[in-house]
């Protein structure tokens, strides 16, 4: 897994502005839909935010996969495929910016 990957660092491009957040989820109530593959709309982009826990962030189309803990934001670019795999008992929630 990679964690030094400039994306995990949670900064996004200037001039985006937060418009969205989900409920908090955990290992037991996290929607199907993001345990497979999907993206978000063209121009919007996600932060992945584990409260406790840990949390796999994998990208398929690149071959790569982040570990998620609290401190580390997992940041998702537009029209990027992703899916994401909890590790254990994890709190997360994920917001979005346009």
């Amino acid at each position: 897994m990679n964690n030094s990957n400039s994306r995990m660092n949670g900064h996004l491009p200037a001039g985006l502005t937060a418009y969205k957040r989900t409920p908090v989820f955990t290992e037991k109530t996290v929607p199907k839909g993001l345990l497979k593959d999907h993206n978000t709309k063209a121009g919007v982009w996600g932060q992945i935010h584990v409260e406790s826990g840990q949390l796999k962030y994998i990208i398929p189309s690149k071959g790569k996969s982040h570990l998620l803990t609290p401190g580390i934001v997992g940041t998702v670019m537009p029209d990027e495929r992703h899916h994401i795999e909890p590790v254990g008992p994890v709190q997360f929630f994920v917001e979005f910016w346009r």
